[in-house]
């Protein structure tokens, strides 16, 4: 399965400072490891993990973790509508 080489490579996921900011906005979070809070929700049984292009796109729990497909940044998350 496709999503086995994002689960494959867990531990390189990272975000930046902005990144961060983005992602506690747009998730209303208020955890400071927002890194370790993404890769719980990708590493989640009932997460749906697809790629599309250059990113990953992780949807569980009415929300969206998009994942740089080489990098393994996370680029952002947002709610769904």
């Amino acid at each position: 399965m496709n999503s086995e080489i994002l689960l494959n490579n867990i531990d390189k996921i990272h975000t930046t400072k902005m990144g961060v900011d983005r992602i506690k906005k747009n998730l209303k979070l208020y955890t400071e490891d927002v890194v370790d809070y993404c890769i719980k929700k990708i590493q989640d049984k009932n997460c749906h993990i697809t790629r599309i292009g250059k990113n990953w796109y992780a949807e569980i729990d009415h929300s969206i973790i998009t994942v740089n497909a080489h990098s393994y940044t996370i680029i952002t998350a947002h709610l769904m509508k």
